[in-house]
């Protein structure tokens, strides 16, 4: 039996955490889709102890702390959740409402869509040098679940991108040492966490350190891996082989839309085209926020995500209930909006 609703929020990282709130303020009921196993999205899987600084009202917020806020922001509007699940399949029927199907088997009869995947199913890059691959998920790892387990341990890092960075300002001081190795002189994370790790190196070289250079080979014993020999790109290039406990790599993460693509959406550089009044994409009925769109002048933050998540609640009322004539309440003089905040809006 398919389950009826008003829309069908395909990814449940922090915009598609707000796109419930910002409905249930228009009194839109919803069920949120995500192919992991919890909600959260990158915030959780990737960067779950990663502090967050653009968050509007909170100077810093930890990236699964901001997660556990949105679900609990979005809790009085009653989402259906169905997690560890990937949308597959979506029909549009000729009166205008839509056929989705997950990868179990879960259907739904929904008359609206908002695409809130993020960067899709992100994939990291993984590191390419021979015999790396077996090591995944044992003392090779692409992202942190919890830094604890680096705690008094030597740590490599590989990467120039903010994830590096940031991991590496963090470990330092939890780990026994850090290394950090990247291939290029120019690194791509803000410009004050790379200069926050070059003081550190200048320092305190006996715990942190790093090396621009490219990865010959990976060391191995007794049937581990144990280490990296690296060549530095120098006008008198040295070989070093850097010893370790653990090692992480944070090479980016290459986008992959999977069934998405085969929705007949507008793409651009495996992006979805929307408009920027509405959020809506080619396609009347489906809706896209957060990394996954694309725009003139898009930013990719979450903090214009959640506006996305306004324009794209409004451009679903529309769709759904053109009669409506569309005006903003505020949450904290609308009696509207308080009943459906199940607040007590005398406090």
């Amino acid at each position: 039996m398919k389950i009826n609703t008003e829309t069908v929020i395909v990814g449940a990282g922090p915009c598609g955490l707000f796109q419930i709130f910002e409905l249930g303020l228009l009194g839109i009921k919803c069920h949120i889709v995500d192919s992991l196993p919890m909600a959260g999205g990158q915030c959780s899987t990737l960067y779950a102890d990663k502090p967050i600084y653009d968050i509007p009202g909170y100077p810093i917020v930890g990236g699964q702390e901001l997660v556990d806020l949105l679900e609990q922001q979005a809790s009085p509007f009653d989402p259906g959740y169905v997690l560890g699940e990937q949308v597959t399949r979506v029909h549009k029927r000729e009166d205008g409402r839509f056929d989705v199907t997950t990868s179990s088997g879960t259907e739904f009869d929904t008359g609206s869509i908002v695409i809130a995947g993020g960067l899709g199913a992100f994939d990291a890059r993984p590191l390419r040098t021979p015999g790396a691959a077996q090591y995944a998920g044992q003392n090779l790892n692409y992202h942190v679940e919890d830094k604890e387990k680096y705690r008094g341990k030597r740590v490599a890092i590989l990467g120039g991108g903010d994830s590096a960075l940031d991991w590496v300002l963090e470990l330092h001081g939890i780990a026994e040492s850090v290394v950090l190795v990247h291939r290029r002189e120019d690194f791509r994370a803000q410009p004050a966490s790379v200069t926050k790790m070059k003081q550190l190196a200048a320092s305190d070289a006996e715990s942190m350190t790093y090396h621009i250079a490219r990865i010959e080979r990976i060391l191995e014993q007794n049937e581990k891996l144990s280490g990296i020999r690296i060549i530095t790109f120098s006008d008198d290039p040295q070989t070093i082989d850097i010893e370790f406990d653990e090692l992480l790599v944070f090479y980016g993460l290459s986008p992959n839309l999977g069934p998405i693509a085969e929705w007949g959406l507008q793409l651009h550089r495996k992006t979805i085209t929307v408009d920027t009044e509405n959020s809506q994409t080619n396609v009347a009925g489906i809706f896209a926020i957060g990394d996954i769109v694309s725009y003139p002048g898009k930013k990719k933050l979450i903090l214009c995500g959640f506006h996305e998540a306004a324009m794209a609640a409004f451009g679903v009322q529309h769709y759904l209930y053109p009669e409506i004539k569309q005006r903003v309440q505020f949450t904290t003089t609308s009696p509207i909006m308080h009943e459906r905040l199940k607040v007590d809006g005398s406090l």
